[in-house]
């Protein structure tokens, strides 16, 4: 039988995670749970007592990150055509095998991948879980469910079958079957892509790609079966009626009007806005070679939804902070912080509970609401030390030279960088035969 191990971190400047204010103390672990949360400004403990100590003098304690929107499958690509059309799923899953060890040496203990490339997702969680690989807590979606008008992929999208991250749907039968398929596998949420964008549009935000009996039948199969439903909206309709329907979490919920709002707050359902992929490509456009037109459009997609989204949350929605980290904007280990930067600098929330959306509230992405995301006996051992007071700057998270120790299931995590890529893959990437030859007329 395998003896108890005892860790005990001393003398530290407690985050719970609850949004109270920060306090002197000490905490201990016994194996995977914490076992005691002290305030105290003293350690009378003896340190023959424990399998190890930590003296977190100057340093500050607080739960492990959770990432409510990651995508650990795609490896960064720069367009949809890379990922639909550039992965291979066996080197997808091994990839996403050292990216994960990336996202948690970044203080992520815990991520939400709501939709995946092939099956790599369940798949990675699985090897983490087992111990085969070293990654965050993970809960996992499969292919994200569309209709054939296509989600953010727009005409990358098919009319039928599986491509990319996407099962495009035709039929409530299909419906059915595709979420029936993806539970057999072991998805802990269905992700449905309600709203999308088209060709020739002319409303803002997204057209909504669902009907809302197609919605319904979702959600009730999903429902029928034990797993909840996480949608895509970029439309006050498309929130208005994914949550009527039944939805139990939204991303982005941006353009909502005050009829959306009314039923968000009714049903309290979870938001996860994820502005980081827009700030990002804003604070870094030129940089990036982004347009300026893109630029216009996100700075105006986070203006134009603050209001309502700070009206959610000051009715008692919970916002959950969430990175879309995966993407050649959002790299792996990088930005997992700046949801809280925007959420306190855009959406007026203080640094402590900004932090609260990154942790306690976000538990709900992992489905494990009791047990993760707070410093509190019970609670797994999910933390992270770092040489800084996110109490007063959020931005210190990003600083991945102060992150001291990160632990997971009450085990330290092992800092050390993995190796870094000689090189992409033969084809991962998009790649080009020429740059485009224009021909210039000359006089003569």
């Amino acid at each position: 039988m395998t003896e108890s191990i005892k860790t005990l971190i001393s003398n530290a400047q407690i985050i719970d995670g609850s949004g109270s204010e920060p306090y002197l103390g000490n905490i201990i672990l016994k194996d995977e749970l914490i076992e005691k949360v002290e305030e105290s400004s003293t350690n009378s403990y003896k340190e023959e007592a424990f399998d190890s100590v930590i003296d977190a003098s100057g340093l500050t304690v607080m739960p492990g990150l959770i990432d409510a929107h990651c995508h650990i499958t795609f490896d960064e690509p720069s367009s949809n055509d890379e990922l639909f059309y550039h992965r291979r799923e066996g080197l997808a899953a091994i990839i996403a095998g050292q990216n994960a060890l990336k996202v948690l040496q970044s203080g992520v203990t815990g991520l939400l991948d709501a939709d995946c490339i092939f099956d790599v997702g369940v798949d990675l969680r699985d090897a983490i879980e087992a111990g085969i690989l070293v990654g965050p807590r993970m809960a996992v979606g499969g292919n994200a469910l569309l209709t054939s008008v296509g989600g953010t992929g727009g005409r990358v999208i098919p009319d039928k079958g599986r491509l990319g991250y996407g099962a495009v749907v035709r039929s409530p039968e299909e419906i059915v079957l595709e979420i029936r398929r993806q539970i057999k596998l072991g998805v802990d949420w269905i992700k449905i892509h309600v709203s999308g964008l088209v060709p020739r549009q002319f409303s803002e935000g997204e057209v909504k790609a669902w009907s809302y009996d197609e919605l319904k039948l979702a959600c009730d199969t999903a429902h029928e079966l034990g797993i909840p439903v996480v949608g895509h909206c970029r439309s006050a309709d498309s929130v208005k009626d994914s949550v009527l329907a039944g939805m139990d979490l939204v991303l982005h919920a941006t353009y909502m009007n005050e009829e959306a709002l009314e039923v968000v707050i009714e049903k309290k359902v979870p938001i996860v806005p994820t502005f980081t992929f827009q700030a990002n490509l804003i604070d870094y456009s030129e940089e990036m070679g982004a347009s300026k037109t893109y630029k216009e459009i996100f700075e105006k997609e986070i203006e134009d939804n603050l209001d309502i989204l700070i009206k959610a949350f000051e009715s008692g929605v919970p916002l959950l902070c969430g990175s879309e980290s995966g993407f050649s904007v959002t790299p792996y280990g990088d930005w997992h912080y700046k949801e809280m930067q925007v959420f306190v600098e855009k959406l007026g929330l203080t640094p402590l509970q900004a932090i609260k959306s990154a942790t306690l509230d976000a538990a709900k992405a992992l489905r494990k609401d009791g047990e993760v995301g707070l410093l509190k006996k019970g609670y797994l051992a999910d933390i992270l030390l770092i040489n800084g007071d996110p109490s007063k700057d959020v931005t210190v998270l990003g600083n991945k030279e102060l992150i001291k120790n990160v632990f997971l299931n009450g085990k330290e995590i092992d800092l050390t960088p993995p190796l870094e890529r000689v090189k992409d893959p033969e084809g991962w990437r998009v790649s080009s035969y020429s740059e485009r030859i224009l021909k210039k007329n000359s006089k003569k």
